[in-house]
């Protein structure tokens, strides 16, 4: 079963006219950290670079793509965690950054810290050697125009969001049985200046734990950080529950108690993995966009 990785590029109703490419670019993302995976690299290796694809990838909400805050700008959250250490990276509120997830590694492994925010987050790139980017290279067209949208005195930012919702996303296991997350965002449309959603915050933008699983989740942030999400869904499976049946009481909860929409990608300690994109594992890849979806193909097409 192992090694295994599965990832998400957003949760919500995604347009037909953008649902093709923003598959492809999954699917790229997953073949991509599976690779990683099979050449002895690490779960932590393999989700920071899926990760990272989808960043460079503007079909997504994250680096190149983010949606703007009210303000018209680009605000980025990020986070890594390793399972078997349970250190952890994150960054939030940062600007002028391509890939906010190697930087949120950066946090993990070269300060004691688990967060940076804003302009402390910059300088910390900037002594690192991280290089900085110009924010029109992260702001697309389609971003442009639904923060426009949204100016207008009806618009509704949250159900506008629906159409590409939340974060990206990878959990992966490796060949050694370690297992990491990797979550990524440019938050809500029209965010006020400096707000920051559950991508950074342990437990709620992601978790990896060796001795239970991992889950990157995706949604409404506020929701997601007044249930926990995360961790809250490795909680089931510390009782035993399987991937799928933690996913679905966690989600559940969370629109019950909170009205909260969201989902989650999930793998636990011997690979078995729920609710993705797409998944790489024994040779395969799985991938399917809308609900009951499954389709299946050899991962070695691409490798």
């Amino acid at each position: 079963m192992l090694p295994v990785v599965v990832v998400h590029g957003g949760a919500g109703h995604i347009p037909k006219e953008r649902a093709e490419l923003s598959t492809i670019g999954v699917k790229e993302a997953t073949r991509t950290g599976y690779a990683i995976l099979l050449k002895g690299g690490s779960a932590m290796d393999a989700v920071v670079e899926a990760v990272a694809l989808m960043e460079n990838n503007p079909r997504f909400n994250a680096g190149r793509g983010s949606v703007l805050n009210v303000k018209g700008e680009v605000e980025m959250d990020a986070m890594v965690m390793d399972g078997r250490s349970l250190d952890s990276g994150a960054v939030s509120a940062v600007r002028g950054i391509a890939n906010p997830v190697q930087l949120a590694r950066l946090v993990m492994e070269k300060t004691k810290h688990l967060c940076l925010t804003a302009e402390g987050a910059s300088k910390f790139a900037r002594s690192m050697g991280v290089p900085e980017v110009p924010e029109e290279s992260l702001i697309t067209d389609y971003a442009k125009m639904r923060w426009k949208k949204n100016l207008e005195p009806d618009a509704n930012p949250v159900e506008c969001q629906m159409g590409k919702m939340g974060t990206v996303g990878a959990v992966a296991v490796d060949k050694d049985g370690n297992i990491a997350c990797a979550t990524s965002t440019g938050g809500m449309i029209n965010k006020m200046e400096g707000r920051v959603g559950d991508t950074p915050c342990v437990g709620c933008g992601g978790y990896a734990d060796n001795n239970i699983g991992a889950v990157s989740p995706t949604g409404h942030g506020e929701a997601i950080m007044k249930v926990t999400l995360s961790r809250l869904i490795l909680f089931h499976m510390e009782q035993g529950k399987t991937p799928e049946e933690a996913s679905d009481l966690a989600l559940t909860y969370m629109k019950e108690r909170v009205d909260g929409l969201g989902g989650v990608v999930v793998v636990d300690p011997k690979g078995t993995w729920a609710m993705s994109w797409a998944a790489a594992q024994q040779g395969k890849l799985h991938f399917g966009l809308y609900r009951g979806e499954h389709f299946v193909e050899p991962v070695q097409e691409s490798i």
